[in-house]
């Protein structure tokens, strides 16, 4: 078997590049064609932490059906009928990054018609072969939010993305409608974790479930989020407030969560308090509305000069329809 390097593969150690060009056999094999010299890089017998370089020819001496030899587009990505990019609502691509409008009720991975899973389908054969790196989502958001979600294409952006994330440069917007009247802007500011058991974000004051019993401990995280409201609405003796919301950090359910905690649920989030009011329909007919609006990028990063400062994803239809009916715009 021959495998080529790629730009992304370069500084990698060896056994590390193996491990994920090779998913169809062990890891205790692979170290095992490395301890047996049967893994050769430009004609030398590699070491487990050689450091492989962008263009090196990877000869792998592989007994005859130890493993099927196949493209990393066959490994990698699920046959699918959909059309490549036929569903995607690309907002930017270019830069490393794939910057996408995602649907309410999709989900972003783990699933067989998952947002990665067309991804994949759509970057087959137009990025340069990698043997270590796989463009995947750089972010999380819930199967019933819409709106942006942005993928990988290159190690580098994907490592400057992440870095951005984790250091609270990258600005995320969400608009949402909540029940309740939200009066002024506040800053709702919480140490969460997550309950294994009833897979919900729990806020640290919540000291049992619904059934008594105590939840069950996850890593404690902090949570910040800026809300803001923008219309207020009464509708069969319901109140809602349309508001947007600016994430400080990005934790599971966290928005749902400090809604939810603080008498204003996302309307139809039944899971986090909702009552389900609005029509005969009701709004978890449908699920909640929440959606990632708008991303910001800090203009003075080299990777990211070239990206859009600010990308804005337009509401889905059934979300602009509910806010006209509801709030008259």
């Amino acid at each position: 078997m021959i495998l080529n390097a790629g730009a992304d593969d370069a500084g990698r150690r060896l056994d590390r590049i193996l491990r994920k060009a090779l998913p169809d056999l062990p890891l205790s094999a692979i170290h095992r064609l490395l301890r047996q010299g049967k893994v050769i890089i430009n004609g030398n017998t590699a070491r487990k932490d050689h450091l492989v370089a962008a263009g090196a020819r990877i000869e792998i001496l592989l007994q005859e059906k130890t493993i099927e030899e196949k493209t990393p587009a066959e490994k990698t990505i699920p046959k699918q009928n959909n059309k490549a990019g036929e569903e995607l609502l690309i907002l930017y691509e270019g830069n490393g990054l794939l910057v996408l409008n995602k649907p309410a009720g999709l989900a972003v991975h783990g699933y067989p018609d998952s947002l990665d899973i067309r991804v994949q389908n759509y970057l087959t054969g137009r990025l340069p072969p990698s043997l270590s790196f796989k463009p995947g989502p750089l972010h999380r958001l819930d199967k019933p939010s819409s709106g942006i979600v942005v993928f990988g294409l290159s190690l580098e952006a994907a490592r400057e993305f992440s870095v951005l994330l984790k250091t609270g440069k990258m600005h995320r917007s969400y608009l949402a409608i909540i029940e309740g009247r939200l009066e002024q802007e506040e800053n709702w500011e919480d140490m969460l974790f997550r309950d294994t058991t009833t897979q919900t974000t729990i806020i640290q004051n919540i000291v049992q479930n619904s059934d008594g019993k105590q939840p069950t401990p996850g890593k404690m995280q902090y949570a910040l989020t800026h809300a803001a409201p923008l219309a207020w609405a009464e509708h069969k003796g319901a109140v809602y407030t349309y508001v947007n919301l600016e994430l400080g950090t990005g934790r599971t359910h966290q928005i749902r969560a400090q809604a939810g905690s603080r008498g204003f649920p996302l309307a139809g989030d039944r899971k986090y308090g909702s009552s389900e009011r609005y029509s005969s329909k009701g709004f978890f007919g449908r699920g909640f509305f929440l959606h990632a609006a708008e991303l910001k990028l800090p203009v003075e990063v080299p990777a990211m000069k070239d990206v859009p400062s600010v990308i804005k994803a337009p509401l889905p239809e059934e979300f602009a329809v509910t806010l006209k009916e509801l709030f008259g715009y």
